[in-house]
């Protein structure tokens, strides 16, 4: 049906331009939003209406009367109505919507995904610090970069995964400090103590690890413990590649990959800090006041200056940004996406001030943001706030232990990043149509059945005749299947993965509409081919669509 679409889209364009030269550009199709009204519509009618100081519905006459006299219409349209002021909506042949199942077979693994287009794009997602297990909020983060990755790949683009952390600073110092008073043994509600120590057990396995001189490995570094109680650095340095190597497992049961880890130290040791600093400085855009250096960033919308190196001498949390995100352009990539909480909503426009103030050729609007909240966990009815691991959080891995490493994905995926998202365990774990990861994975299960029942080869499927294909429900079926290209174009385009989660219900939906309508394993050969090929389509884009998720499609349930 893309061959049908874009086909019916030519003459659409070349009816256009007869009517108003330079119109076939914005020649458009939309979905109606009721099935009754058709399988396409078209408002350039009511666009063109007022330039050429028409009546919309006369207009639309006369485009229907141009469309009706050419070769595609007349080969795959049914019917053109005018509806209210000017719509035209267009009903298709049977055999027009029967196109896409030879396309989803034909294209297999690749149906929906387009060429190459020569750009790279970025991903910076997760980048937590090592200071403790991933809890559900980067887990969160860890869906959702991934499946943005996965949609920028269908649509051709060459994506690298990027996880970027501070392996020093004050949060390390805490770690480093919380885990030597462990390996003196002192532990949480003695009096030495301190508020700001971090108190999950982990910190105790950390120690108890470093006492016995182990060596810890993580993707991106390695450490061999010295055992020396004294010995800050070697601790600060263990606790670190030991945490590095914890939040390997949980992205590892996440099936999470990454093709850098990028330090934020290294950004001082290299001196891009102060490289970017002084770029900042001879710009123009920076001033001294009470003794702290002040980046102008009201130049570029921010609604307020800010501080850049504080009186203290030590630089604000923005500048290593600002150093990391000039790196980022001058390693190649034009489009960079940083999947962030929405606690760093404020560091927006001063990273975009500060790479605009840089005057480095980096474009306004660099780099693209998705925010997201945080996530809730309730299990028998009651908020889970704590795990005994983490001491004051829900682990990554205590959700996939709870449910699924697919249940996980499915549900934190299955909103909008900005809303509020409460995980229901329970729901996570019922094998029933309430669970919507389960109800999308039983649909392909159920397909897989009937063709496992019918023992034949699917790659012999994409040359039957579909005639046999005339029902309501498998032309709903079909259509459905036809919107997951377009619809993987919009929702990489929105950075919206959600969208793939309601495509695939909807799919799913839809198929078991089908099932339950027509009986597939019919006698007539001709019937039963037809109908086994819709089936292994529609299992094919619930695979595909499954894949851009990072959900697994089992063959059975």
């Amino acid at each position: 049906m893309l061959n049908v679409k874009t086909e019916l889209l030519t003459a659409l364009a070349a009816a256009l331009e007869q009517l108003h030269p330079g119109a076939g550009a914005k020649a458009a199709f939309e979905n109606p939003k009721a099935a009754a009204h058709g399988d396409l519509a078209c408002t350039a009618a009511m666009q063109l209406a007022k330039p050429l100081k028409a009546n919309p519905r006369q207009l639309a006459q006369q485009l229907v009367e141009l469309l009706q006299a050419s070769a595609p219409y007349q080969r795959w349209v049914e019917a053109l109505d005018i509806a209210g002021p000017g719509f035209i909506n267009i009903r298709l042949k049977p055999a027009a919507k029967q196109e896409v199942v030879r396309e989803v077979l034909g294209a297999g693994a690749t149906f929906g995904q387009q060429a190459s287009n020569g750009q790279r794009v970025l991903v910076e997602f997760v980048s937590a610090n090592p200071t403790g297990p991933l809890h559900v909020g980067h887990g969160r983060q860890a869906a959702l970069g991934d499946a943005i990755c996965n949609l920028f790949e269908t649509q051709g683009w060459n994506v690298h995964r990027e996880f970027y952390y501070n392996d020093a600073g004050v949060q390390i110092e805490t770690l480093a400090n919380s885990t030597q008073l462990r390996a003196k043994g002192f532990k949480p509600g003695d009096a030495e103590w301190p508020e700001a120590a971090y108190n999950g057990d982990y910190i105790q396995d950390i120690a108890n690890d470093f006492l016995a001189r182990k060596t810890v490995q993580a993707d991106d570094r390695a450490f061999t413990a010295s055992g020396d109680v004294n010995d800050l650095d070697g601790i600060r340095q263990f606790a670190v590649a030991y945490l590095r190597h914890e939040q390997d497992l949980d992205l590892q049961a996440f099936q999470v990959r990454f093709d850098q880890y990028y330090l934020e130290s290294s950004l001082y040791t290299s001196g891009r800090v102060a490289q970017t600093v002084q770029k900042l400085i001879d710009a123009g855009k920076t001033y001294e006041q009470d003794g702290a250096l002040w980046l102008k960033s009201t130049d570029y919308g921010d609604d307020k200056d800010r501080v850049m190196r504080k009186s203290d001498g030590g630089y604000t949390y923005f500048v290593p940004d600002v150093a990391y995100h000039i790196t980022k352009f001058e390693r190649g990539f034009g489009k960079v996406i940083n999947i962030q909480g929405t606690d760093h909503h404020g560091t927006i426009a001063r990273v975009r001030a500060g790479l605009q103030a840089a005057n480095v050729g980096i474009p306004q609007g660099y780099p693209d943001y998705v925010l997201h909240t945080m996530v809730r966990v309730v299990r028998g009815g009651q908020e889970v706030k704590i795990s005994k691991r983490a001491g004051s959080y829900v682990t990554l891995r205590d959700l996939i232990e709870w449910t699924s490493k697919d249940a996980v994905r499915f549900f934190l995926l299955s909103r909008k990043p900005d809303t509020e998202y409460t995980f229901d365990v329970d729901l996570a774990i019922q094998q029933n149509n309430d669970n919507p990861v389960f109800y999308v994975q039983y649909a392909h299960a159920r397909i897989c059945s009937v063709l496992t029942s019918w023992g034949g080869d699917v790659a012999t499927l994409r040359g039957v005749d579909l005639s046999a294909l005339q029902g309501p429900q498998a032309q709903a079926l079909m259509l459905q299947l036809a919107k997951y290209p377009e619809m993987l174009t919009a929702a990489a385009q929105d950075f919206a993965p959600h969208d793939v989660t309601f495509y695939l219900r909807e799919l799913a939906s839809a198929y078991h509409s089908y099932y339950d309508a027509e009986r597939i394993l019919v006698d007539d050969e001709a019937t039963k081919l037809a109908r086994l090929a819709l089936v292994a389509a529609t299992a094919q884009v619930l695979h595909n669509g499954l894949a851009v998720l990072g959900v697994s499609a089992p063959q059975k349930m």
